[in-house]
């Protein structure tokens, strides 16, 4: 199993806050991979929020190609930010770590949301197509306020490399994934979270469904939809199909991935449409066990099991203040020791706990119980 530990804040935190969580619930990862996703982000990038942000690892050669890409594509670079890189035994340094803010291109700086995300997301995969057939560019994000770290190794140990424990980087909302090295080999682009047009997700578990919601995913038409070197990314992208490009509230992404059986829609005010949408979105429907945890572009973050419920997971935390989202419970007394624990949730499988923006507020929603 790997271990999550995510992180939603009225003030910015630092990533090491879930490093250290992390460590806490050591005995159920293997160290062989962090994943850091950060949004809403302050410290350096605090008054950038409105620029788009490139997260990638390049070799000497992949930067200079993706320099000259960018600027062939009208990209204007803003800022650089790279990690204060201290060597650590164990881990292999590659030649660039770099989160790079742009301006976008003349033609597009009056366009809609729509369009800038899918010149974003575009340029992204032209940029991941250019580096990974000799892996010179690993491009794992390219949006607004969003930064994305991945490097292989114990969790604590990455974080003392990419230098966290000193950094003034900080974020409201923070995921971070310490990873157990099972299905695949140990590789950047199958290391959580995953990320699309403003969502992102982590996830502890074993996805059975892969293959069926690969092939439902990849026929959409969106050329997002792909890569795929984790079973767990399609969780990623049911998220972004159904609440960005179907237009569902957040909750039915529950709704989606585990369908009730129609007796149960039976008794749901709106369970006509809910047999509707479970007959023609049944390719989506997850066979776990899992634990998903992930976040919106608005900012609410939320944990979501199978029907199984065979993977832990806790939430807990103080109403506009601070909730972390684990795990394990030791992972949520290191990030949240002062909360009432009386109040802490521990998701059913008929569960989708939401938290909102600023973690002003928690709710629980419950599939039967509408």
């Amino acid at each position: 199993m790997c271990r999550l530990s995510a992180i939603t804040s009225s003030d910015y935190i630092s990533p090491m806050e879930n490093i250290l969580s992390l460590e806490t619930m050591k005995e159920g990862h293997d160290g062989s991979g962090l994943g850091l996703m950060l949004k809403d982000l302050g410290g350096p990038f605090k008054d950038l929020k409105q620029y788009p942000i490139l997260s990638a690892i390049c070799s000497n050669r992949g930067l200079d190609a993706l320099n000259d890409f960018m600027k062939a594509q009208g990209f204007k670079e803003k800022m650089t930010w790279a990690p204060s890189i201290k060597p650590v035994a164990g881990i292999d340094r590659r030649e660039h770590y770099v989160a790079k803010v742009y301006d976008y291109p003349e033609s597009y700086k009056d366009a809609d949301t729509r369009t800038k995300e899918d010149l974003l997301m575009q340029t992204r995969l032209a940029i991941r197509a250019m580096g990974e057939p000799d892996q010179s560019i690993f491009a794992f994000s390219f949006y607004p306020d969003v930064l994305t770290l991945k490097e292989v190794g114990d969790p604590l140990a990455v974080g003392e490399f990419f230098g966290l424990d000193k950094s003034d980087i900080s974020a409201k909302i923070v995921l971070a994934q310490g990873r157990q090295n099972t299905n695949y080999a140990i590789y950047l682009y199958a290391c959580h979270p995953f990320f699309i047009q403003g969502y992102g997700t982590m996830t502890n578990g074993e996805n059975t469904a892969f293959v069926p919601i690969r092939e439902f995913l990849m026929g959409r038409g969106n050329p997002g939809y792909m890569g795929y070197n984790s079973d767990s990314e399609v969780f990623t992208h049911i998220l972004h199909y159904t609440n960005r490009q179907l237009g569902y509230p957040l909750h039915y992404y529950k709704d989606v991935i585990t369908p009730l059986k129609d007796a149960e829609l039976a008794k749901r005010s709106d369970g006509a449409a809910m047999k509707l949408l479970k007959r023609s979105l049944r390719p989506l429907c997850i066979d776990g066990p899992n634990c998903v945890i992930g976040f919106t572009p608005d900012g609410s973050v939320f944990m979501v099991q199978d029907a199984k419920k065979l993977r832990p997971g806790v939430v807990g935390g103080r109403a506009g203040k601070k909730f972390g989202l684990m795990s394990e419970v030791c992972g949520l007394d290191s990030a949240v020791p002062d909360r009432d624990k009386s109040t802490d949730i521990f998701p059913m499988k008929y569960d989708m706990v939401i938290i909102a923006p600023q973690a002003r507020e928690v709710k629980v929603w419950n599939q039967l119980h509408v």
